[in-house]
């Protein structure tokens, strides 16, 4: 085994223990019967919204790789995109570094679509820069329109915490200028990008922001009088920038230790039945699209093969 591939399992092996980690410090609070009885107490309103919220969100997804395929230059049907990029993320989401396992089965449909492997990077790396986009920008919606409970539930002055929100918002700005003003390809080592047409990138701005915006809803929904949608996506962001660092899987125990450490009153229902929305029940359906589409391919490939041998031997001669 190669040393990358050694550091790679090393990492994700430690990222594992912490999550277990998190989870004990989260859960060990609670009996088993409190917990149930949390996920319990919650209403078919809330979870019905939060389910709602959840769809939302991943149809924002799927429109990131509808975009990332135009800016690729190789655009497909929507059906294509939102099938590849579900199937992908709903997976990638739980299995950590997003980008390299949702990626890997990206490829699996986007090359059967003629795609090269440096177009389909391409779009990862579009759809890795919405989603850095989506979530940079509701920082500083959140920081900015609400810095005072911003403040008090990070522990930062009220002036630190608008600066970091208009810092947020002015980067986004800069971004934006930039693919009016920018038209050669950007050297970042030893890649190459070109910037985004300005409609793309303001497509990636409304359509990821929208994208975080729908999963703080979707856990507000669940936290219900716990707290309102602005605490919840301050510490949403915030268990995002650390799920981000830390690369575990599924944000497992990242995320619930960060909003309970943040929103105390947090219900351990409200975060069970959050993971059992956003990341659990897609991921179910995801690895369900994946076996059909490979039963699909399969007999596809197979009756390509018999119908070309059919074919070689009738284009035979035929002996007197």
């Amino acid at each position: 085994m190669s040393a990358k591939k050694l550091l790679l399992n090393a990492v994700l092996l430690l990222g594992l223990v912490l999550a277990a980690y998190l989870l004990y410090r989260v859960f060990s609070r609670y009996s088993l019967a409190e917990i149930r009885a949390s996920v319990e107490r919650l209403s078919e309103s809330r979870l019905s919204a939060g389910l709602a919220f959840a769809a939302m969100s991943y149809l924002c997804l799927t429109v990131f790789d509808w975009m990332g395929l135009r800016y690729a230059g190789r655009p497909l049907s929507y059906p294509k995109a939102a099938l590849a990029s579900f199937t992908g993320l709903s997976i990638g989401h739980n299995l950590g570094f997003a980008a390299l396992s949702s990626g890997a089965v990206r490829y699996r449909y986007y090359s059967r679509w003629g795609l090269s492997g440096e177009e389909v990077a391409r779009v990862i790396v579009f759809c890795g820069a919405t989603v850095g986009i989506g979530l940079a920008s509701l920082c500083g919606i959140v920081f900015v329109s609400n810095s005072q409970a911003a403040a008090a539930l990070i522990g930062l002055p009220a002036a630190g915490v608008v600066a970091l929100g208009v810092g947020c918002l002015v980067a986004i700005g800069c971004y934006l200028l930039m693919t009016l003003m920018i038209r050669a390809p950007l050297a970042v080592w030893r890649w190459r990008f070109k910037m985004p047409s300005f409609p793309l990138a303001v497509g990636q701005i409304v359509v990821g922001t929208l994208n975080f915006m729908a999963v703080a809803a979707c856990l507000q929904q669940l936290l219900g009088a716990d707290a309102d949608f602005m605490e919840t996506a301050t510490a949403f962001v915030l268990a995002n920038v650390a799920v981000l660092l830390t690369h575990v899987p599924g944000g497992l125990g990242v995320l619930e230790a960060t909003v309970t450490a943040l929103i105390p009153s947090a219900s351990i229902g409200a975060l069970v039945a959050f993971r059992v929305i956003y990341f659990v029940i897609p991921l179910l359906f995801g690895l369900v699209s994946f076996a059909l589409s490979e039963i699909f391919l399969r007999r596809r490939q197979r009756s390509a093969a018999d119908q070309t041998s059919h074919e070689r031997r009738e284009a035979q001669p035929q002996s007197p």
